[in-house]
């Protein structure tokens, strides 16, 4: 048995070499053969490593807004169906009496926070200054609630949160526009004609599918926001964080906070809530749906190319398999097996759909490269994209030369011996 394997791989070897020279000897046939294959190959990895970033881009932006953690809000996040915008924007703003109630009878949160947005401001720092930056103002618990950290100075104390003082955080990028040569810790700056002592810088995070999260955020204790603006007021959206205790499904908080707000808002039984139980799963569905959406459209150009390609292979497999059918017949009455013939067309049709696969993900890592050095963007060519434009090729390959490496196999010897 070993040495009937050993005969075989030796002569699929052989196959294989001899396909090569053949190969080699037509460049540009090989060449303008492969050229299918190439860009049905690119077209195909090319999305799959976009979907891919994309997809990891989404994971990061989710964690960021906490797996574990249930947002109660006016607006809703499931996007299903038709999205009643009109009845949402006239719910009340979750308050900090309802931050209260469920800090005192929730038994399954670990932590909670209520955060206002305070919309966009210029900030001010001397002659420095930024743009569009985002304000929050929040409560205490903010930081057990939210997945961050300060890598200069500290986090509000409970003192300051109490009693209103003007304090900040900044954002990594607030701070590199503010404080270029850094120390930004206990300096001044003017946030809406307001005086703020900066206490804490928040590391970098990146972009992420929901903007620039924490790098262009200005925090501030909810109590120092309340002495200039109305912070339970409907222009200013507000939201409660509340993060589940370790081991607690999520769902057993979501119904307990739902008891909660309905005591809280006085809901009669059967009536409609009007608040939003918000959690990252809501993404689930149509971040798999997107991502199927582009899969497929990759799929379906690149096989579009791809079956074009393999039209070109097989076409140039019979025109091989012509101008060897004298060499055929002499191989035959060598003794060639017909698996042996079979095998050297399908590899040398298997070779030449490879080396288009491999240009095209070649041209795709280069792509790739320019584009992260240029843009910046985080796009990443996996191994597993590799192997799948390679596997890609070589059944688009094997499927193309199968029917003309079947013809040569079965050629009457005698017969090919006198083809001309």
């Amino acid at each position: 048995m070993m040495h009937e394997l050993r005969i075989a791989f030796n002569q699929i070897t052989e196959s294989a070499v001899f396909a090569y020279k053949a190969l080699a000897g037509n460049k540009v046939r090989t060449f303008l053969s492969t050229l299918g294959i190439t860009i049905g190959i690119f077209s195909i990895i090319m999305v799959l490593a976009l979907v891919d970033s994309l997809e990891k881009n989404v994971k990061k932006s989710i964690d960021v807004l906490g797996k574990d953690v249930v947002i109660i809000d006016k607006w809703s996040w499931d996007f299903s169906g038709d999205y009643k915008w009109w009845k949402y924007m006239n719910r009340p703003n979750p308050r900090l009496n309802e931050l209260k109630a469920i800090q005192e009878n929730s038994s399954l949160a670990e932590a909670s926070c209520l955060v206002t947005s305070l919309g966009s401001a210029n900030v001010e720092r001397g002659s420095y200054n930024a743009t569009g930056v985002n304000v929050s103002a929040v409560t205490y618990a903010y930081y057990k609630v939210k997945n961050f950290n300060i890598i200069e100075g500290r986090y509000f104390t409970e003192n300051e949160t109490n009693n209103g003082i003007d304090v900040a955080i900044l954002g990594h990028s607030i701070a590199d526009n503010l404080f270029p040569n850094g120390n930004a810790i206990d300096k001044e700056i003017t946030v809406k004609k307001h005086k703020y002592k900066v206490v804490g810088v928040i590391e970098k995070q990146g972009e992420t599918i929901f903007g620039n999260q924490f790098d262009n955020l200005i925090l501030t204790p909810l109590t120092s926001a309340s002495k200039y603006v109305r912070v339970n007021s409907n222009r200013n959206n507000s939201t409660i964080e509340v993060k589940v205790k370790p081991g607690i499904k999520l769902e057993l908080l979501e119904e307990e906070l739902r008891g909660i707000m309905r005591g809280q808002r006085k809901l009669k039984p059967g009536s409609e809530d009007n608040f939003a139980l918000n959690k990252t799963s809501l993404f689930d569905g149509l971040i798999k749906s997107t991502f199927g959406a582009i899969n497929l459209a990759g799929w379906i150009i690149g096989g579009l190319a791809l079956l074009v390609g393999g039209f070109g292979i097989a076409n140039i497999m019979f025109v091989s398999v012509k101008e060897r059918t004298n060499q055929i017949g002499i191989k035959k009455s060598l003794g060639a097996k017909n698996y042996v013939i079979l095998v050297e067309f399908l590899t040398e049709a298997v070779v030449l759909c490879l080396a288009g696969g491999l240009i095209g993900i070649t041209i795709v890592g280069i792509i790739i490269t320019v584009t992260n050095v240029v843009f910046e963007f985080d796009v990443v060519l996996s191994v597993a994209n590799i192997l799948t434009g390679f596997l890609t090729a070589s059944v688009v390959g094997i499927l193309a030369g199968l029917v003309p490496a079947v013809s040569a196999a079965k050629l009457d010897p005698v017969v090919a011996i006198r083809a001309k």
